[in-house]
């Protein structure tokens, strides 16, 4: 341990240690020469002597002291002084993303929002430069007083230029990426996917695979999928699911390629969180990687019992200060709407009590006591004839309201116009010199954009009499990639970029509709300039009408944005007649606005078809058999009578007729002749009466 007082390279005073690290001790220190505090790490004594060690020492400064970014806990030197090898690193007065987790427990979707752009833009950074850091986890990651946070540790970060890395050069094993774990290749996306893990942890409280051992957790991350985030924080919004399920896919081609479109998607889920935007690259090959028994081997031989290279960073204040430190971390201070800040942390509370299940009661008690506050108030509000069942039920409060426009930045023709729009009034209350807008803009209204009014409510503005300090010209960056566009304004000079996100036909997704204040303007560093990105043509969700009537299914899709196309018509055993049988695209799916979904409707049962019965009169009865049963007529009652037209065996009529139109499968009666009737002879003439002659006797007729 070094002793307080101690003074590095003739410069840095070592004041009081810190935190501690497997690697090395920090120190907080003052700069003598520049007068401000800084954070000194210094290599433990035991590792001094290794080579190797002093060389991932040196390695950590050489790959972190080119990185300059407000995301990045900037190093600021590197030295050796009696045997010490040291490096002075901006000091950070906040707690690390670990600690704010579980004090939380969960964070909301913004604040994980917020926290994931500052830390995608840090780590981008380092990726530009050609680092990779390998160790992301929430213990690397702090939160200052200021709500800002930096990117810390890169502890075992090399250049990217590097083909490999050994596997007990590791970052903690939870965080770690597939790739990493069996001591593969690791890159920009190896990164991305401990991002992906630190997301998830923000979002359930706690990490998706843990075990008894490194190896276990290692062999997790190589053989099992995660539990989707959603089946333990129902309120997770599906497009930030979906961010997370990207990051931390197995096969890295399927991850993000680089920060920056993992950034555009985190700005897309604030202003569209239940999105269906985020597209997850199809593969053919199953995600699950098998390993064999000499990988595993291997695998459990390259890990050590001491996983962990954290670095435990003191609070900076005395226990008597904790209450009034609380309150700077307090999260009801969140502001959503300035530079993506990250709110601070809450008291622990009882440290007697699990805080799950801490939490766990106060939410079921809130839900209770919620239903019961409900149910009283439904049975006053039954008895008074407020709540009524059916016809006459009480519009919601809301109804009539709209939501205030961001007109900031707009001239005022423009913001009066966009006001207008929404059935809102108009009022300039005062004209004000700006830093920020030139002449003729309004550069602060009244009431907030986003709150919720009455229709007809005057919005007061102030709009700029003139604009004061260096101007510059707002570049025209319309069309360009979102990403690309903030690099042109911020090489303009501008300090503050924004993003708005809108539905446009004609313009791509992710590219620029236009600026606020537009192209051409004139303003100054300080001025935020707002960019409106295209977020494609308005998707809509088809319904489902199959089942419904026809009228019916075809309003429900023009009500939806949708155009109804083609209506055919077919018969059904199953469907009444009118109703839908199906629809060209499935409802529930989210199409452009005016997608053209084409109907099949039922004409009820087919009805059979119609045979002409065949000429048979005059057939033999074989041969009209035949002839029915070709003609899909069955024959069915044969009668038999005599004939003298007809010979004998063949068809004299049948029932129905020949030549009538019938439905096949009709029965078919026949009647068969059995030719002329037989007459029978005379008597004698000789003995007959009135002959003349007698009868013999003893006979009678």
């Amino acid at each position: 341990m070094v002793k307080d007082g101690i003074v590095l390279g003739k410069r840095y005073e070592v004041l009081s240690k810190v935190g501690a690290g497997g690697m090395a001790d920090v120190y907080k220190g003052r700069d003598r020469m520049l007068n401000r505090y800084v954070a000194i790490k210094v290599l433990k004594k035991e590792y001094r002597e290794d080579e190797s060690f002093v060389r991932k020492f040196r390695s950590e400064a050489q790959a972190a002291a080119g990185l300059l970014h407000p995301n990045i806990v900037n190093v600021y030197d590197v030295g050796e002084d009696r045997g010490l090898y040291y490096m002075v690193m901006e000091l950070v007065d906040g707690i690390t993303l670990k600690e704010y987790i579980e004090k939380k427990g969960r964070l909301t979707h913004k604040e994980v929002i917020s926290i994931a752009i500052q830390m995608c833009a840090g780590i981008g950074a380092a990726h530009a430069a050609g680092i990779i850091h390998r160790d992301i986890k929430p213990q690397n990651i702090i939160i200052s007083k200021e709500g800002k946070v930096k990117v810390t540790d890169f502890g075992i970060a090399k250049a990217v230029t590097s083909n490999t890395i050994s596997t007990n050069a590791m970052g903690s094993v939870h965080y770690t990426s597939p790739e990493q774990a069996r001591g593969g290749y690791s890159d920009q996306k190896s990164d991305i996917y401990s991002i992906g893990i630190t997301l998830y942890e923000m979002v359930t409280g706690q990490v998706p695979f843990d075990g008894d051992s490194t190896v276990s957790v290692a062999i997790k991350h190589l053989q099992e999928e995660i539990t989707p985030p959603s089946e333990l924080a129902e309120d997770l919004p599906y497009s930030l699911e979906q961010i997370i399920l990207k990051c931390t896919q197995k096969n890295s081609e399927r991850r993000y390629p680089n920060t920056e479109e993992l950034i555009k998607d985190l700005k897309r889920s604030l202003v569209d969180p239940d999105g269906d935007f985020v597209v997850i690259p199809p593969l053919g090959n199953a995600d699950t990687v098998i390993i064999t028994d000499e990988e595993l081997d291997e695998i459990q031989n390259s890990y050590d019992g001491d996983e962990d290279d954290d670095y435990e960073y003191d609070r900076d204040y005395d226990e008597d200060d904790e209450d009034e430190d609380d309150e700077d971390y307090d999260g009801e201070d969140y502001d959503e709407d300035e530079d993506y800040d990250v709110p601070g942390k809450r008291g622990k509370g009882s440290d007697e009590v699990n805080p799950r299940m801490k939490k766990l009661t106060r939410i079921l008690t809130i839900v209770v006591a919620v239903i019961i506050a409900f149910i009283v108030m439904f049975a006053i509000g039954r008895a008074a004839g407020i709540f009524k069942i059916g016809p006459g039920i009480k519009p919601d409060p809301e109804d009539g309201k709209v939501e205030v426009p961001n007109v900031v930045g707009m001239t005022e023709e423009k913001a009066k116009e966009t006001l207008n729009d929404e059935g809102l009034g108009f009022k300039v209350v005062a004209r004000e010199e700006s830093k920020k807008y030139e002449e003729g803009r309004v550069t602060e209204q009244r009431t907030k954009a986003g709150e919720k009014v009455a229709k007809n409510t005057t919005i007061e503005v102030v709009v700029s009499s003139k604009l004061v300090g260096e101007t510059i010209k707002v570049p025209d960056v319309s069309g360009r990639d979102e990403a690309e566009a903030q690099k042109i304004l911020e090489d303009a000079g501008f300090k503050k970029i924004s993003s708005e996100f809108t539905y446009d036909d004609s313009v791509p997704s992710g590219q620029v509709i236009k600026t606020t204040p537009e192209a051409n303007a004139e303003a100054t560093e300080d001025t935020e300039i707002v960019m409106q990105v295209s977020k494609g043509a308005e998707k809509k969700t088809v319904p489902n009408v199959v089942g419904q009537k026809d009228a019916d299914a075809q309003n429900a899709i023009n009500s939806a944005g949708l155009s109804v196309g083609t209506v055919t018509y077919d018969y059904s055993d199953t469907v009444a007649q009118g109703i839908v049988i199906s629809q060209s695209v499935d409802g529930g799916k989210k199409v452009d606005a005016g997608t053209t979904v084409n109907l099949v409707i039922s004409n009820g049962p087919e009805p059979a078809a119609k045979v002409s019965v065949p000429p048979v009169t005059g057939s033999s009865e074989s041969t009209a058999r035949q002839l029915l049963r070709s003609a899909g007529l069955n024959v069915g009652n044969v009668t038999y009578q005599h004939s003298n037209s007809v010979a004998a065996g063949n068809v004299i009529s049948c029932s129905p007729g020949v030549g009538s139109s019938v439905d096949e499968g009709t029965t078919v009666s026949l009647v068969i002749s059995t030719g002329p009737q037989q007459v029978a002879p005379d008597p004698d003439p000789g003995t007959g009466p009135g002959t003349g002659g007698e009868e013999p006797e003893g006979e009678t007729d």
